[in-house]
């Protein structure tokens, strides 16, 4: 199947607002190329779906809340359903993907395979990622590489052999954390919440000059409980993040906003000055926004999919 373009489209709360697949079959795959430069990183972002991420070449670091990974080649991640998540290619990396809802394996929620196995599993606090090393995890990796190759190719019941190799992958999963399933629950989850209401208030109103105080109130909790929060569980802290979040959008408007002067741009993004704004993107992009905007066609592609329609569009962080 020829693989499609992809572009990110997130609400304000970081959530992936494109389908996976169809209802009819909720699974899509992706091909994807990435690398270290900041253009080309996958943002913070979650989805209903899980994920399961193999690095076919290269290395990739992989975040979510409170942990950082580095995947090298020959090895794979999956992500549970709602947890956020960032990647970057640590210099070059080539990554399979397959996004799937829990119902491709469940059939429904009231199941046997989703009451005994898949919600306790997706349920788990324990359960946020997980590396899949070809040492420790062999078979799961064949059956991802066997299940995204029915994907791409498409052969006669190639659904069968996709929601077989996921169905196997989650009872391996599920097996693996069946012991934390009655486990109190610990702290992460009370900060990927709170981490997703503050990104949320960020994004709504990053042009504006909000303050450490306005962010940790979107979350009801003090200033340093908000800056614990978000250095334990994406390293950066909220004014850093916050930063970071403007400068994307500039670049984003760069490319999209052609008609828009970078004085203009500068002041959409929340900077008081252009000079201000220049310098900062500079030190982000290693080149300056008039560089930037200019060299738009140098700029690397976004990842490709594959799904069970040809015209399906994502939005690839998906990653």
């Amino acid at each position: 199947m020829a693989l499609q373009k992809c572009t990110l489209n997130l609400n304000p709360k970081r959530k992936e607002l494109n389908p996976h697949g169809t209802l009819a079959f909720p699974c899509a795959g992706y091909s994807s190329v990435y690398t270290d430069n900041e253009e080309n990183a996958i943002p913070w972002h979650w989805h209903e779906e899980l994920e399961i991420i193999y690095v076919a070449e290269g290395r990739i670091e992989l975040k979510i809340p409170s942990r950082s990974f580095y995947i090298e080649e020959g090895n794979a991640f999956v992500i549970n359903s709602n947890i956020l998540h960032y990647g970057i290619g640590a210099d070059h990396c080539h990554l399979y993907s397959l996004v799937f809802s829990p119902l491709l394996v469940t059939g429904n929620e009231a199941s046997v395979f989703a009451q005994k196995y898949i919600q306790p599993l997706i349920s788990s606090d324990c359960f946020t990622g997980i590396p899949l090393l070809s040492s420790g995890h062999p078979d799961i990796i064949r059956r991802f590489l066997a299940a995204f190759d029915a994907m791409q190719k498409e052969p006669a019941g190639f659904e069968f052999t996709v929601r077989e190799n996921l169905s196997r992958i989650c009872f391996s999963l599920s097996k693996e954390f069946e012991d934390t399933w009655n486990a109190p629950e610990i702290s992460r989850s009370q900060d990927n919440l709170r981490i997703r209401k503050m990104l949320e208030f960020i994004h709504k109103n990053y042009s504006a000059d909000i303050s450490l105080a306005e962010i940790a109130r979107a979350a009801d909790i003090g200033e340093r409980e908000c800056l614990r929060c978000f250095r334990k569980t994406i390293q950066l802290s909220p004014i850093q993040y916050l930063l970071k979040y403007r400068i994307m959008q500039g670049a984003e408007m760069l490319l999209c906003c052609p008609e828009n002067s970078i004085s203009e741009i500068a002041s959409s993004c929340g900077f008081d000055s252009p000079s201000n704004f220049a310098a900062t993107f500079k030190r982000f992009y290693n080149r300056t926004p008039r560089e930037y905007r200019k060299n738009a066609g140098d700029l690397f592609s976004r990842p490709s999919s594959i799904s069970k329609t040809s015209s399906h569009s994502s939005s690839r962080s998906s990653l």
